[in-house]
């Protein structure tokens, strides 16, 4: 009997709502961003390089405005200062770097070990920076991660890769978005990361393993077209070799957007905020085809096709993701705006300065 009530009580509760999935979406158009970025380039080319900080903001606001979750925009409230301050940093160590290299080697080699103790604290503080100043519905993202973990990130686990001759850098590349991530949140709901070192080393190992695939390929036309063409030397073994430069270009070029489609499907695919998850479908073959388009559109215009292709590459990497929610985001959006000003401003340690990743 209560066998019977017990099945008649689990039988009668509600079954967990299925996902909500929210398509990404980005809005904006080449035209547009192409207004933008030629006076972004004339200004910067006539103010030396200074107006680029102001140019990074303008890009990053357009951008951001133009990439749309459930018909809501993103914003970005970065201080060209903070940027301008960041790469002025970098300048005078760069040049400080290069005088002390030529005048004494042994100068040279501290600032490199100072430069080298500085990166990471700098590149967290510029994690949180861009994090604080990015938004979504005016609730504030911020970055959290401590330093000590920063120097294992941007230093340690860097230092280790060229040690192993890079046969860590796949596990080093799992730590980098494992910082990143985990340590991220909206409002006050954190981001978290399941990616394994196995996830990583899967992908880099099978885009190596392409690469020798293609390798083996264009060793074995070489020798069938060696073979076949003895008989026509002169224009026929030139037609032979250029055909399979190509197929060795075409193969090496096509490596980049295989492992950045892999490497966005797993990073996101493994995203979590709070009780909502992240899927990313970026497909290879189409990446490589905007990848290819792009190329020669940017060759044939001298340069002018770039604001286009980029917004053609942003456009297809967003509209690939989605959120699939847990619940209603306008409840959670409301929430975690009552919980941020309900505890204070959860933003405030911004850290004025921005080094680009």
């Amino acid at each position: 009997m209560n066998d019977i009530a017990r099945e008649s009580v689990l039988g009668s509760a509600p079954a967990p709502a299925a996902p909500q999935p929210l398509r990404m979406r980005f809005i904006g158009s080449g035209s547009e961003y192409f207004r933008i970025w030629i006076i972004n380039l004339l200004l910067t080319i006539v103010t030396l390089g200074i107006y680029s900080a102001w140019a990074k903001v303008r890009t990053l606001q357009y951008f951001y405005r133009n990439t749309q979750l459930a018909g809501s925009s993103f914003d970005y409230h970065g201080s060209p200062i903070a940027i301008l301050k960041g790469r002025a940093i970098i300048f005078v160590l760069a040049l400080a770097f290069n005088l002390l290299g030529h005048s004494s080697p042994l100068l040279g080699l501290v600032l490199l070990v100072v430069m080298a103790a500085a990166f990471p604290w700098l590149l967290v503080r510029s994690l949180r920076f861009r994090m604080a100043n990015s938004s979504y519905r005016g609730l504030r993202f911020a970055f959290t991660g401590k330093d000590a973990e920063g120097y294992m990130v941007f230093l340690v686990w860097p230092i280790l890769s060229v040690i192993s001759l890079y046969l860590l850098a796949p596990l080093a590349h799992q730590r980098f978005k494992r910082f990143q991530h985990k340590n991220t949140r909206f409002g006050t709901a954190p981001f978290d990361f399941s990616g394994t070192p196995g996830n990583f080393y899967g992908v880099y190992l099978r885009t190596f393993g392409l690469a020798i695939l293609a390798i083996v390929v264009a060793s074995c036309l070489a020798l069938l077209l060696g073979v076949s063409l003895k008989r026509a030397p002169g224009v026929g073994q030139i037609f032979g070799f250029i055909l399979i430069a190509l197929f060795m270009y075409a193969s090496m070029l096509f490596l980049t957007p295989y492992f950045l489609s892999r490497l966005q499907n797993l990073v996101w695919n493994n995203t979590t905020l709070g009780a909502h998850r992240f899927q990313s479908q970026v497909n290879a073959g189409k990446l490589f085809w905007i990848f290819v388009s792009n190329a020669v559109l940017i060759l044939i215009t001298i340069g002018l096709f770039t604001p286009f292709a980029r917004v053609r590459t942003a456009r297809y990497k967003l509209d690939s993701v989605t959120l699939l929610a847990s619940g209603s985001l306008d409840t959670f959006v409301a929430g975690e705006t009552t919980k941020v000003g309900a505890l204070g401003d959860a933003t405030v340690d911004w850290y004025d300065i921005d080094i680009a990743l």
